[in-house]
């Protein structure tokens, strides 16, 4: 084989392989985004449970200055929890563990606590894949294979674009 053919075959290796991470990247975005949801209603179905809303419990200072009035021996700062509110933190709670089929009974509020994390580390997850297509579709459009689906200028600006937290 001469030199050009060897750098044309090297080249499509490349970009193949560019697009093989592309589309396991998404495929694992949306088994995340399966997880994220079944999390998000499981802590929802707790939240019922409990008849709390993510902004119905009262925040610690509140509870705090309801404590002051008093003068017992209570301490002035009371934790109180975003989901179980004034629901019995103890109280037994049925889980099934993810990529088991164990079922465990397990305390309320560790059971929201556990999948309260899960979701966090889901999200973070989910942050980091997208920006890993964001990069390989850059890097295919810049090398022309997304030309006649998406200008590179266009797909220059979405990689740039940047989410503002709250």
């Amino acid at each position: 084989m001469d030199e050009t053919m060897k750098q044309l075959q090297k080249k499509l290796t490349e970009l193949e392989v560019e697009a093989e991470h592309h589309l396991l990247a998404r495929q694992q975005l949306v088994e995340n985004d399966r997880l994220r949801n079944g999390n998000r209603e499981a802590l929802t179905a707790l939240r019922k449970r409990a008849r709390t809303t993510t902004s119905s419990v009262p925040s610690p200072f509140e509870s705090m200055m309801r404590g002051v009035a008093g003068t017992s021996s209570r301490p002035l700062v009371q934790e109180v929890c975003n989901t179980c509110g004034n629901h019995n933190s103890s109280e037994p709670t049925w889980m099934m563990f993810p990529g088991t089929d164990l079922f465990a009974r397990i305390p309320f509020h560790a059971a929201h606590t556990i999948l309260e994390t899960d979701q966090a580390k889901l999200d973070f997850e989910s942050k980091k894949l997208q920006s890993i297509m964001k990069e390989k579709a850059y890097f295919l459009s810049e090398s022309g294979v997304l030309a006649d689906k998406i200008s590179p200028g266009l797909l220059k600006s979405l990689v740039t674009l940047n989410d503002k937290g709250k």
